[in-house]
């Protein structure tokens, strides 16, 4: 066998003890072994949240209020204008759109999102990466390489089941499990989601800034278009540029700005309503709606890409989960935001009811004249905060992305030491400031980019709903009547809106698409090469007799000091190190294999992160360490990783010594021992061993493998990060290893 014993954690309190205190009561039932190490992630569990007081709930509803409403919170500013983009021809119209306001409001972001979606968190976490990895634990559906079929015995792997099991369930189950398309598809659509949301990042900040600057005109006639294109360009140069330096330390001003903008758009709204016409409260009967369609047919379905942008920014309440709780959101949901916008929108209607010609304008116009410098201030801030909550959601995306290994590697900077999620990513941010002052500069006007942003907007809704289905039905076992129910009033509503999102394609429409397909494209050339080596090295891995002749080798020095081996494979012997040995014949007193695997969980518990196994013989001092990831998980500075690996290697060969002893207890001295021969290696030094493999399209290959590896890939790898720089390896204990994989 490849492996002599597997150490599984049994959540032991005493194992928190260092090696150097007395040795702890240890029994054969709880230091349970076995021969395998495709049973090493049986014992993981997430780090769960524990239940919150109504204080704490209070609190994180108020930071919500700034971090995950920005960008709904302002769609106001654009609404009206992006759904009459042709003027109001019909006064009734105005209760006709406002009543699909409304509705869409209600049924998306209320029912859908906050009573509905929210309960699909994955032990906290949000967002499409969530879903997948709920579906991934439920059925064996992932296609990532390091995923084994072991991990579905991992405790927080399982989903908590209702007791009546339904035919239907277990006979979607059973298809998706035996279908290699579907699996690819729901990968697929994973990315796509993902693609669709960073490419809401790029448009976010153009159109939110851009119509908060232009509210400038009402006030000068010397403003013209053009410079308030420049203005918006400026802020948002500096809005990319500030970056680096965290969410947290601009995050305290967040909620106060939205809070204000939330009760400024409420109070004017109601205002406005009292003042122009009350009568436009019977929009909420839905007729209004059909009267709508009715007059104007084909220019009304047009206009449902305008409509649909009253609800950008309703998946930051699913993605930023993670941050809050699911109370919380509900909480700052039902009490804060929904009633403000509600209130904005009636007001806004029953202002064009009396000024039909101001359209164009309509949320500058509608604002009392005292408050409209005010109004203008708050809203520019406003749209910064909205900017900044989507680019801060793009970067926490990629960091979900790189664990899946669907992302090419680039260095991720966590940016708070109390706030684990907020990360900042150099080579996306400048790439997201490029990309958003192009779609600035370029189509200059908030009615193109919203073109743009609808159909960004609605193909993630729509995935989000295809995920929520399955999971209604393989996890939830909901009522067949509950979920026809769903995809007749939500789901037909979405496609609907995404029919009409489509039909402005080449009006601006085609923009995210297109940002979709490059990311698209970059993620399936890094996934799939990064497959097709993991399977390689799977295939030409060691075996276990020539490390067991290793130290028969004459050739073979031992030196002084403590190597860690990085590598891809989480099981087995990478084949690097054979080449690495044949050329540089000498080996560090103790060597650990060391492999990074990224479960497909939220998080993972300090103490059940580092898995160890001895590599026989025992006194050879090898060991292969599996640290284990849940996306969400931070790599934690060099220093840091290496003291801590070092301290749970010790704490193993201690529980391994006290296992063997009832068999053995001359080889549990022996073994027991290994723990000085670690402390004196570690205090040698360290050396960190890096295999720099170069991947090649085997001889025969079709053309379409060699672009896809030898320049589409390679290029890639060339341009970004390296390990060193992912893993912040000190390049002065570093040696790398090269090889050539023909794959």
């Amino acid at each position: 066998m490849e492996a002599d014993r597997t150490a599984e954690n049994d959540h032991c309190p005493d194992l928190q003890q260092s090696s150097g205190e007395s040795r702890p009561n240890l029994t054969e039932t709880n230091l349970r072994r076995h021969d395998s190490l495709d049973f090493e992630s049986r014992s993981v569990k997430a780090a769960g949240k524990a239940a919150a007081s109504w204080g704490v709930i209070l609190q994180l509803a108020f930071q919500s209020v700034g971090i995950v409403y920005g960008d709904i919170g302002t769609s106001p500013l654009y609404v009206y204008a992006s759904t009459f983009s042709e003027g109001i021809k019909h006064n009734d119209d105005v209760l006709g759109v406002l009543s699909l306001i409304l509705y869409t409001l209600t049924l998306i972001p209320l029912v859908k999102y906050v009573f509905l979606v929210l309960q699909a968190n994955d032990n906290g976490e949000g967002g499409t990466f969530a879903l997948y990895s709920l579906l991934c634990r439920y059925a064996k559906i992932g296609l990532i390489p390091s995923e084994q079929v072991e991990d579905q015995e991992v405790s927080n792997f399982q989903v908590e089941l209702p007791t009546n099991r339904l035919k239907m369930a277990s006979c979607l189950k059973s298809k998706l499990e035996n279908s290699r398309a579907a699996k690819v598809f729901l990968l697929f659509a994973t990315m796509l989601g993902t693609s669709m949301v960073i490419g809401d990042s790029v448009l976010t900040p153009s159109i939110s800034v851009l119509s908060a600057v232009g509210g400038i005109k009402n006030a000068t006639s010397t403003m013209t278009q053009e410079k308030i294109v420049w203005i918006s360009a400026a802020i948002l140069v500096c809005l990319f540029m500030v970056q680096r330096f965290g969410t947290h330390k601009v995050g305290y001003s967040f909620a106060p700005i939205i809070c204000t903008w939330f009760v400024l758009i409420g109070a004017i709204g109601f205002y406005n309503f009292l003042k122009f016409d009350p009568s436009v409260i019977k929009a909420v009967n839905p007729i209004y709606i059909y009267y709508y369609f009715k007059r104007n047919k084909r220019d009304a379905w047009i206009s449902l890409g305008g409509a649909v942008l009253s609800i950008t920014g309703t998946e930051a309440l699913f993605a930023d989960l993670g941050h809050f709780s699911v109370m919380s959101i509900r909480l700052s949901m039902c009490c804060v935001a929904y009633p403000a916008l509600v209130s904005a929108y009636v007001g806004q209607a029953s202002f064009l009811r009396e000024h039909a010609d101001l359209v164009s304008n309509t949320f500058f116009s509608s604002i009392p004249g005292a408050l409209y410098w005010p109004m203008f201030v708050v809203a520019v801030l406003a749209s910064i905060v909205a900017s900044q909550a989507m680019i801060s959601g793009t970067f926490s995306i990629i960091q979900q992305s790189l664990s899946y290994g669907c992302f090419p590697r680039v260095k991720v900077i966590h940016t708070s030491s109390k706030y684990e999620g907020q990360v900042y990513i150099p080579e996306v941010n400048y790439l997201l400031m490029v990309a958003c002052l192009g779609v600035t500069l370029g189509f200059k006007d908030t009615t193109r980019i919203g073109n743009a942003y609808g159909i960004a907007v609605v193909f993630v809704m729509t995935l989000t709903s295809s995920f929520l289905v399955l999971i209604m039905i393989m996890i939830w076992k909901s009522h067949i009547l509950v979920i026809l129910s769903y995809v007749f009033t939500i789901g037909l509503l979405e496609l609907f809106y995404l029919s009409s999102v489509l039909y402005k394609f080449d009006r601006g429409g085609y923009l995210p698409l297109a940002f979709a397909g490059f990311l698209m494209i970059i993620m399936y050339i890094w996934y799939d090469v990064h497959r097709r080596k993991y399977y390689y090295e799977l295939e030409h891995k060691i075996s276990p007799q020539k490390l067991k002749d290793m130290p028969s080798l004459t050739t073979l020095n031992r030196v002084p000091g403590l190597a860690l081996f990085y590598s891809e494979l989480v099981q087995g012997i990478p084949p690097i190190f054979k080449h690495y040995i044949a050329n540089i014949p000498t080996l560090q007193r103790v060597l650990i294999f060391v492999s990074f695997k990224s479960l497909p969980i939220s998080r993972v518990l300090m103490e059940e992160r580092f898995l160890f196994r001895r590599v026989e013989p025992d006194d050879l001092n090898v060991f292969r360490c599996v640290v284990r990831y849940g996306y969400k998980d931070i790599i934690h500075e060099q220093e840091s990783f290496e003291r801590v690996l070092v301290e749970k290697l010790k704490m193993f060969i201690e529980e391994e010594s006290w296992m063997l002893q009832n068999e053995d207890n001359d080889r549990s001295s022996k073994v027991y021992g290994g723990i000085e021969v670690v402390d004196r290696a570690w205090r040698d030094g360290i050396v960190h061993l890096i295999g720099q493999n170069e991947v090649v399209a085997s001889n025969g290959s079709g053309l379409a493998k060699r672009v896809l590896i030898n320049y589409a890939y390679n290029a890639l790898r060339r341009n970004l990060r390296q390990n060193e720089d992912i893993f912040y390896i000190p390049r002065e204990r570093m040696l790398k290893v090269g090889m050539t994989y023909e794959l």
